[in-house]
């Protein structure tokens, strides 16, 4: 699993913050370690200089093996909420697209009596 950390020139990117990105990354993600094989984080000051609030952004993008590629953005008060919203995010958009892609058509939903296909009733 690769991590790659970028930020833009009013946000310093220094070894603190670059580990700090890839142990929360490495950690969250963990039982995808074996399915992902790229994770391309950018961290940016959406106002530059200036105050405000929401003015940090976090973009994730991950790369599934043989999928296309998932990217998710938060904005949020500073660094560190902006990353952890944006990890929240990536988690369910990717539990979702696994779920999605390992019951995937052809299977009978749970209603579904699989002997003779009909219907039941007492649910």
């Amino acid at each position: 699993m690769n991590i790659e950390i970028r930020t833009d020139n009013h946000i310093q990117g220094s070894e603190r913050l670059i580990g700090y990105v890839r142990d929360e990354i490495t950690q969250e993600f963990q039982r995808y370690s074996e399915r992902i094989t790229h994770f391309s984080v950018h961290i940016r000051d959406e106002n530059g200089e200036k105050a405000g609030i929401h003015d940090t952004r976090c973009m994730i993008e991950a790369r599934p093996a043989g999928m296309k590629p998932v990217a998710v953005t938060h904005t949020a008060n500073n660094i560190d909420l902006s990353i952890h919203g944006a990890i929240d995010k990536l988690k369910r958009n990717l539990e979702h697209l696994y779920e999605k892609r390992e019951h995937h058509r052809g299977g009978l939903p749970e209603y579904v009596d699989a002997d003779d296909g009909v219907i039941d009733d007492a649910v």
